[in-house]
């Protein structure tokens, strides 16, 4: 009896290597199998990430380009104006030997900052300057310039309104500007309305 129980353990233990290299010999298929849709997925994640990035990456330098000719085009407006020199406007300088002119041009842009010809020209009260003529002096003690701003209809040569701009400080110097800050000071520049 001995003998059956150990022939039928030595079976069962046959059985029981020989199912677990069934299984062993199985386990690889079905992880196989299990792993594929894991690496359709994969590579269909790599192609669309890669597709997004181009397709980002195209549409900013799309963007980058027509937001430069934008900018080109907007400069181009803002220099082009509707007014001719020499027809509707002129400009004096006179600072030769008084104030570089790189100064002079700072300070004026500095003073009126947006303002073109366009908005000299525009006898628009509400949108305008109205301006028939701008005289502007140079004190090199007080380092300032001084504006004397002239409107259409001003008589006398009296100036509509006085503004200086302190060249040190680089700001306006609207409450301060007295006759002495410009009287027996040089012209340094000259902006006048031709048209009428």
């Amino acid at each position: 009896m001995n003998v059956i129980i150990n022939r039928q353990a030595r079976d069962v233990m046959a059985d029981k290597d020989e199912l677990l290299e069934q299984v062993k010999s199985e386990k690889p298929v079905k992880n196989k199998i299990l792993s594929l849709p894991f690496l359709i997925i994969g590579f269909l994640v790599i192609v669309f990430g890669a597709f997004m990035l181009y397709a980002m990456t195209h549409q900013h330098v799309t963007n980058n380009s027509s937001s430069s000719q934008t900018s080109t085009t907007t400069k181009t407006k803002r220099s082009s104006s509707k007014y001719v020199a020499g027809k509707d406007y002129k400009i004096t300088y006179s600072n030769q030997g008084v104030i570089d002119k790189a100064t002079l041009d700072k300070g004026l842009r500095a003073s009126a900052p947006g303002e073109g010809i366009d908005y000299l020209m525009d006898t628009n009260k509400d949108t305008g300057a109205n301006m028939a003529k701008i005289e502007v002096y140079y004190n090199k003690d007080k380092n300032l310039l001084v504006e004397r701003l002239f409107e259409n209809g001003y008589k006398d040569n009296q100036p509509t309104q006085t503004v200086g701009y302190d060249l040190s400080e680089e700001k306006m110097n609207l409450d301060k500007t007295d006759p002495v800050d410009y009287l027996n000071q040089p012209l340094v520049y000259k902006w006048e309305k031709l048209t009428k």
